[in-house]
């Protein structure tokens, strides 16, 4: 029949049953020639990719940001310039510590992960719900994560070793202080901000260049729980935040956040007081104060969860021209570890799925083979990179020229190559201020929250963390002693 869709196999084949294995006679042995039987079993135990080291368990959604104020001043990026200018994203949220099945209300950061399709390529923004975090240079990250991570004698979370690491690393308390306060469990993605946390670069058309940072902040208001609340959620529902996104688009409750940005002129670094490329600090608003520059609004789900949540690839390295990077050790190191991570899971030709193309442009390179070669984007019909074209350059077959007009301008570098490390009283400033901050019944939280992980550590570790919470705070190091009888 002509217009009938058959079931097929992977190759097109017609498949004539689809519920019953060829065997040798009604009770006789399945036979090895039933390739229809071979290829379905053989893709079921490939259908699950390495998840992700970190931000394994997440949902997702696409979206459009609408720029309110034009950045031209600042930098030449195509979505930041013209007023008024709409580019499509993809937004992708997320826990930090937790596997694929573990559940969405846990004391832990939220990812922030942000996609714009620019007809300059994509510029990806990939933070978390905190403008701080618990490092400054990328070489402890895999020791940091590790202790979040199961212990690998237990196979359990391992409070001793969370709470070692943060008292031989006082950098982190800014971000402790975080974690463990009221903030530490949104209640979903929608009621929670979003920061890209490091500092880039933007530079504008007169080659002059700009330190940002990029605040997003929810127009549906902040909500998180407390640890009754959440323990009480994660038995209910451990998919609340996936099911609270989706819920939310479904019924045409689109949710918003005000895009923001801090602006520092290039030779103020070298002048603040705070650096402004570490990680663990934020940028005073007296000093740079929030710009508002548009809104972010996520209106329409995946059609499927796996090939476009799951295989996301967001970078910190996909940068377009007018946004670069920073000195920013956390960042740098990032800008290496994100995409390789997936390459690893995904293949060298990860960036040809249709979630990680250009959906505004066009691909065009001399990358050639590798899995999952030739792929076409579906959003600019390019098989990019796997046509009869050549696989180098420069040559005289194409057209291919540089896009010399988009070039970065310098950054100056200076100092003596050398690991520098900054263990002083500034890791301890901002824990304090932030402490000050909070009301006596967040207080009274906060240290409960603190002390029900932190007794579960040895006795040297919670005196030691108790000496960091003093310098922040004197009043702060107090009560978590009182409470911990030390």
């Amino acid at each position: 029949m002509e217009n009938t869709r058959y079931l097929t196999s992977q190759n097109g084949a017609p498949v004539a049953d689809d519920q019953n294995s060829l065997t040798a006679g009604e009770r006789g042995p399945v036979l090895l020639q039933d390739w229809h039987l071979i290829e379905k079993l053989a893709h079921f135990n490939r259908e699950r990719i390495p998840e992700r080291i970190v931000h394994a368990k997440g949902t997702g959604a696409y979206g459009t940001f609408t720029l309110t104020r034009d950045l031209a001043e600042f930098t030449l990026a195509d979505h930041f310039n013209g007023e008024g200018k709409q580019t499509e994203t993809f937004v992708r949220f997320s826990t930090v510590g937790g596997e694929m099945g573990s559940a969405d209300a846990e004391r832990d950061p939220r990812g922030f992960g942000l996609r714009f399709y620019t007809q300059r390529g994509n510029h990806d923004i990939v933070g978390n719900n905190t403008p701080t975090f618990f490092l400054r240079d990328g070489i402890k990250f895999p020791d940091f994560i590790h202790t979040q991570k199961r212990n690998p004698h237990t196979n359990l979370k391992d409070a001793q070793a969370m709470w070692e690491f943060w008292s031989l690393n006082p950098e982190c308390m800014h971000q402790v202080t975080v974690l463990m306060s009221d903030r530490g469990i949104p209640a979903n993605y929608r009621q929670m901000h979003g920061y890209g946390s490091h500092t880039y670069s933007l530079w504008n058309n007169k080659g002059e260049r700009f330190w940002v940072k990029f605040h997003f902040k929810s127009q549906q208001g902040v909500v998180n729980l407390t640890n009754d609340q959440a323990a009480i959620l994660r038995g209910i529902d451990p998919d609340s935040s996936q099911r609270d996104l989706v819920l939310a688009i479904q019924d045409g409750h689109f949710p918003r956040w005000s895009v923001n940005v801090q602006i520092m002129p290039e030779a103020d670094a070298n002048t603040y007081h705070i650096n402004p490329f570490d990680l663990t600090k934020v940028w005073p608003h007296s000093d740079y104060p929030l710009i508002e520059i548009g809104e972010l609004e996520l209106n329409r789900l995946p059609e499927n969860y796996f090939a476009e949540v799951e295989q996301v690839a967001l970078a910190p390295s996909n940068l377009v021209p007018g946004v670069g990077a920073s000195p920013d050790k956390m960042l740098q190191a990032r800008l290496f570890a994100y995409a390789d991570a997936q390459r690893y899971r995904l293949g060298a030709n990860y960036n040809h799925l249709p979630v990680n193309c250009p959906h505004a442009t066009q691909a065009n390179h001399y990358q050639r083979a590798g899995a999952m070669a030739g792929t076409q984007c579906p959003y600019s019909g390019h098989q990019t990179g796997q046509n009869a074209s050549p696989n180098f350059g420069p040559n005289q077959q194409d057209d291919l020229v540089e896009a010399t007009e988009f070039k970065e301008p310098p950054m100056r570098l200076d100092g003596e190559a050398d690991r520098y490390s900054r263990y002083n009283q500034d890791d301890f400033a901002q824990a304090g201020n932030l402490y000050r901050l909070f009301s006596e019944d967040e207080k009274a939280r906060l240290i409960e929250t603190i002390c029900g992980s932190l007794s579960q550590a040895s006795e040297d570790v919670q005196r030691k963390m108790t000496e960091h919470f003093s310098n922040a705070d004197a009043d702060y190091g107090q009560r978590i002693a009182n409470t911990l009888g030390l």
